[in-house]
């Protein structure tokens, strides 16, 4: 069985660092990896591919840079090529970027078998690009690998029948559990910034609806600054916000927090698992800092990710006013919530590769 695996951003890579390693100890399969170059910078790219030890993409269209429509087109042609050479038996999306969306509408249309990984999130904000490529990914794909019992019964009301959903639990789990020794062997980061323990908050800004807002990036960044004021807050910043942090003439506000440039997976491992407050924007981020049972603050109006706000773990605080945010952070200092098996049992990848086995043409 031939498996032809696409990525193209940083929550991509590390899912399918997982996911190939069982692929690729699996008798009788072989992966083709394709990058389509959506995250195109090395701090947001090879960095990863080299900790991770992901094999070498056998293909990298250097896809990147552009808006939603030029990226999807440009990538939907370019994968089209690519599986008219390899004729694949499945093709396996991840997550929900425009690489998603246009690894699976570029196979569903010449009738390839399509796996999507993470499938059934949904935050109800159909003004997010994520949840388009979300549900339009789950509507063309034969599997559905859901992680959670919550994403599961958003595919059965959405009418998709029990014969493709499978319950497989989180890859990010997987990897979560599989990295974090690693990351205390190699990773510097703490020593390098000069943190201590739980005596930092770290903090990720890079959605779309939060960079390409003056007003909500302006909130976030003076709440982040005031935060800051009696806590260090570290901020890896993502080259989308960068700009539009330049673009809006808000780099002197920004200056109040830490701004470093994007990190390597395992030093965000370190940095996540000993920080005493995570604050951020990103579905995987939130995910990671349940892993490392620290407390979330989630700059958005919903969350992918309903389970941790019901176990305490998440609290949404909507980047409208600064005075809200700085509230929410300071209360989630030292916050907890409950211990419990929300994402599987760290065995995610095994049950993917062993669902493709078993159903090894277009389920009907």
């Amino acid at each position: 069985m031939k498996i032809l695996s696409v990525v193209g951003a940083r929550p991509q890579f590390v899912k399918a660092a997982v996911v190939s390693r069982t692929l690729r100890s699996t008798s009788g399969v072989s992966e083709v990896l394709l990058h389509t170059g959506q995250h195109y910078d090395a701090n947001m790219s090879q960095v990863f591919f080299d900790e991770l030890h992901i094999p070498r993409p056998d293909y990298n269209l250097g896809i990147g840079g552009g808006s939603h429509a030029q990226n999807t087109g440009r990538m939907l042609e370019a994968i089209e090529a690519v599986l008219f050479d390899e004729k694949p038996d499945w093709v396996l999306v991840y997550g929900d970027t425009d690489s998603t969306l246009a690894g699976a509408l570029a196979a569903v249309k010449i009738h390839v078998p399509v796996a999507h990984v993470e499938a059934g999130l949904r935050s109800f904000n159909r003004r997010m690009p994520e949840e388009i490529n979300r549900v339009l990914t789950d509507h063309a794909a034969d599997l559905l690998f859901a992680p959670t019992e919550t994403a599961v019964a958003n595919l059965r009301r959405e009418g998709v029948p029990d014969e493709r959903i499978a319950l497989v639990g989180d890859v990010m789990y997987d990897a979560a559990l599989f990295y974090a020794s690693m990351a205390e062997e190699r990773s510097s980061i703490l020593e390098t910034l000069g943190l201590n323990p739980r005596e930092y908050i770290l903090a990720t800004v890079h959605r779309a609806e939060n960079t390409d807002s003056p007003a909500r990036l302006k909130a976030i960044f003076t709440a982040l600054s005031q935060v800051a004021e009696t806590m260090p807050v570290v901020l890896p910043l993502h080259p989308r916000t960068r700009k539009a942090l330049a673009a809006n003439n808000l780099w002197e506000l920004a200056q109040g927090v830490r701004l470093i440039d994007p990190v390597g997976y395992l030093d965000m491992v370190m940095l996540e698992k000993n920080a005493a407050l995570i604050v951020t924007d990103s579905g995987g981020v939130q995910k990671e800092a349940f892993f490392h049972q620290v407390p979330c603050v989630t700059l958005r109006t919903e969350t992918e990710w309903v389970e941790l706000v019901g176990a305490g773990w998440n609290v949404l605080a909507p980047p409208f006013s600064h005075e809200e945010v700085y509230k929410k952070i300071l209360e989630s200092v030292g916050r907890s919530g409950l211990d419990l098996p929300l994402y599987g049992d760290g065995r995610a990848a095994q049950k993917i590769v062993a669902r493709l086995l078993s159903a090894p043409a277009r389920p009907d």
